[in-house]
């Protein structure tokens, strides 16, 4: 199995040696292509009220980390529209109860699975299962933050070696 592609500067920060100046700007270029406008960020016309309130939250957090372009509108709305489905039907599901209390023709009372509740439980891991997808692909989870993320430099001091001081930088 291939490894992701990092960014480039990821690479660079890690000390990768074997990328000459010239590739390296090369895959600057082409990052920078892929990021995609950010100037018309607008919530989707489908969404409520407070789903577009809630997009243009999320949407401002994510340009201004630089992960968040024009390109991922629908899939922000997408994780806003199964993520408050999946609410409702929390919500929903606190009224009802797994199981009914039957009277008996002989009087004697029994507990019964509710019929309804296991479906109810199967749409709601189905839509939770998208919200978490989801929000790792827009990099709304910690771990999809810490993949995507570059970590600071260390203010390490660089001694040249003797070849680096022989030949300067390649």
């Amino acid at each position: 199995m291939a490894r992701p592609r990092q960014p480039i500067d990821l690479l660079v920060l890690k000390g990768k040696k074997n990328l000459t100046k010239t590739e390296i700007k090369e895959r600057q270029m082409q990052e920078n292509a892929l990021k995609g406008p950010t100037e018309n960020i607008k919530p989707p016309s489908y969404l409520t009220a407070a789903q577009k309130k809630e997009f243009t939250e999320i949407a401002e957090k994510l340009v201004a980390i630089d992960i968040f372009s024009e390109l991922d509108i629908d899939s922000l709305a997408r994780y806003l529209d199964s993520k408050y489905q999946y609410l409702q039907l929390v919500k929903d599901m606190r009224k009802i109860k797994s199981t009914d209390v039957v009277e008996q023709e002989n009087g004697k009372k029994i507990t019964v699975a509710n019929e309804d509740y296991p479906k109810l439980a199967r749409v709601k891991n189905t839509l939770f299962n998208e919200c978490r997808i989801a929000a790792s692909d827009l990099g709304l989870t910690i771990t999809s933050r810490l993949k995507l993320v570059i970590p600071d430099p260390t203010p390490a001091v660089h001694t040249p070696s003797e070849f680096e001081q022989k030949f300067g930088d390649i």
